[in-house]
C-alpha cells in the first residue's frame, strides 16, 4: 500500500457519522474549508485514546477559524467489536456529543487511499486539497502537556499561507486492523 505525499491531492470521500449524516471532503477545485483535519482513529487503541482530548480540543479551538475535523474508524469491527458502528455511537453518545463527526470507513477503502498506517494518523488537508502535513499530533501520547503541538503548528501554517515547517512526522500508535 502506498501512502499519499506531502503536497499530493488528498482522496475525496463521503463517508456517514455516528448520528447517520454524511460528511465529506471535497476534491480538487471545490470549495474547501481553510484547513481539514483527516484523523484515522478508534474505540480500543491506546495511543488513540490519549491523544483523544487534545484532538478534540484542536476540533473546538480552530473551529471558529472554519477549520473542520474529520474522525475517521476503519477498523475491521469482526475481529475488533469495540470499533463496530453501534460502539462508535455509544461513545460519542457517553461523551455527551464531540466537536467533530467520527465516521465509518465500512469498507476501508479511504483509509487505502490515504495509506494510513496507525490510530491515529493526522493528515491536514489545506484549501487547495493538497495534503500539508502527515503524522502524528504531538511528540508524546504520554505527555498531555504537548497538547497535539505538531498539528497545531501545521494548522497556523497553513491558515496563515504558509508551507507547514515541519510538514511529516511519524505517525504513531496502534496498527490499522485490515480485514482479511
Amino acid at each position: 500500500m502506498t501512502t499519499i505525499a506531502i503536497g499530493e491531492s488528498a482522496p475525496s470521500f463521503a463517508l456517514p457519522d455516528t448520528d447517520g449524516a454524511t460528511h465529506a471532503l471535497e476534491g480538487p477545485g471545490e470549495a474547501a474549508a481553510p484547513a481539514t483535519v483527516v484523523v484515522f482513529t478508534c474505540n480500543h487503541c491506546p495511543s488513540a485514546l490519549a491523544l483523544h482530548d487534545r484532538l478534540l480540543a484542536v476540533a473546538r479551538i480552530y473551529s471558529d477559524r472554519g477549520v473542520r475535523m474529520l474522525l475517521i474508524n476503519r477498523n475491521d469491527a469482526e475481529r475488533y467489536p469495540r470499533d463496530s458502528f453501534d460502539a462508535m455511537r455509544e461513545r460519542v453518545r457517553a461523551d455527551g456529543g464531540w466537536p467533530a463527526p467520527y465516521l465509518r470507513d465500512e469498507d476501508q477503502s479511504v483509509a487505502r487511499a490515504y495509506g494510513a498506517k496507525t490510530t491515529p494518523d493526522v493528515f491536514v488537508v489545506a484549501p487547495d486539497g493538497a495534503i500539508a502535513y502527515r503524522g502524528a499530533p504531538d511528540a508524546d501520547h504520554g505527555d498531555p502537556g504537548l497538547d497535539a503541538a505538531w498539528l497545531r503548528a501545521a494548522l497556523d501554517d497553513v491558515l496563515a499561507g504558509r508551507p507547514v515547517d515541519r510538514a511529516e512526522t511519524k505517525p504513531v500508535g496502534c496498527s490499522i486492523k485490515w480485514k482479511p
